[in-house]
């Protein structure tokens, strides 16, 4: 109960957003790919990166917290990689691959994964 007391008390103090306030939209991977693309230097590009490594990073937390060890197909190395090594590979592969960039972000973002850092 105290919990939802807390919640609603941190949801009334959040501004709600308009439509026009949105800045980006995931919609399918080609999105995606236009927020991750460090070679765009958009101006707002330390905000695109910040919403894309907040993405693929909340995209592979819910991935490992949901999914049993033995149940997933894309497993981090030891080291693992930088999220900007992710993200630019994330990029590149996807513009070789353009044949997804319709299908949902996350799917793709998954089938990227598991290709690059298979399970052993």
């Amino acid at each position: 109960m105290r919990f939802l007391l807390t919640a609603a008390a941190i949801i009334t103090l959040v501004p709600v957003a308009s439509a026009a306030d949105v800045k980006y939209q995931v919609r399918d991977t080609a999105d995606l790919v236009d927020v991750c693309d460090t070679s765009t230097r958009a101006p707002d590009i330390t905000t695109a990166l910040a919403f894309c490594h907040g993405f693929l990073t909340g995209s592979a937390h819910f991935y490992y917290a949901g999914v049993p060890a033995s149940s997933r197909f894309a497993c981090a190395p030891n080291p693992a990689p930088s999220r900007s090594d992710v993200m630019n590979g994330f990029v590149q592969w996807t513009r070789a691959n353009p044949q997804y960039m319709s299908e949902p972000a996350v799917e793709t973002l998954f089938r990227y994964l598991g290709e690059t850092y298979p399970c052993p």
